[in-house]
């Protein structure tokens, strides 16, 4: 059976709140609640752990395991999959996607199972035009890029686990800082990874612009 792991130990400074992002409301209710629920619905998964600031470990949701995060998101990761010494494959989930729905954790965990792959990750397709900035300026256009090979990656992110441990457990310190997400590590290590197609809609709530666009979302659904 599958374990899910919920990365939560964000500050939300950017959000402009004094508590963790994860316990943040939205909706009536803390932002951590809706990633909780839809996975609880998938009948794959068998438990959660939720990796939360050192303080606030008692405002873990029931019935899940509560971790605390480390130093940077990937770390966090990594104590979560230690606190959970069974389960395969393994799921992880960032908290600031609340609005990721059950179907999509279904569709990953469908195409890893079917394909020989390391890991199966959301994302969308870019539809805007990306170019690429002379990092010495910051303002000089260097190349543009064509946008018909880019994905713009979300979570859910659904790893086997053996591909997760050796990419998590065996990094050192620095290499988990320069993650930009648990896909790359596992593509560093040579693993192979195949996205699934999202929507734009899964948002990542990092300012207060979208946390009221994610509050229009749920209204927008629930109509």
């Amino acid at each position: 059976m599958a374990v899910a792991l919920i990365v939560a130990a964000g500050r939300g400074e950017r959000l402009g709140s004094d508590r963790p992002k994860a316990l943040v409301t939205l909706g009536g209710r803390p932002m951590l609640e809706w990633s909780v629920e839809a996975l609880r619905s998938v009948p794959a998964i068998e438990r959660i752990v939720v990796a939360l600031p050192a303080g606030a470990l008692g405002d873990a949701p029931e019935g899940t395991v509560a971790v605390a995060g480390g130093a940077v998101r990937s770390a966090s990761v990594r104590e979560a999959l230690r606190a959970c010494p069974e389960g395969d494959p393994v799921v992880v989930h960032d908290a600031a996607r609340p609005l990721a729905p059950a179907r999509l954790f279904e569709r990953a965990l469908a195409q890893l199972e079917r394909s020989g792959a390391d890991a199966a990750i959301a994302a969308a397709p870019v539809s805007d035009t990306i170019k690429e900035v002379d990092p010495s300026d910051g303002r000089t256009v260097t190349r543009t890029l064509d946008r018909a090979r880019l994905w713009a990656v979300q979570t859910p992110q659904v790893f086997r686990r053996d591909a997760l441990e050796r990419a998590l457990i065996g990094a050192g310190d620095d290499v988990l800082t320069a993650a930009t997400d648990d896909a790359w590590l596992v593509e560093q290590a040579g693993g192979r990874v195949e996205v699934v197609e999202s929507s734009p809609a899964n948002i990542k709530i990092t300012t207060p612009t979208d946390l009221t666009l994610a509050e229009l979302l749920l209204a927008e659904a629930r109509v």
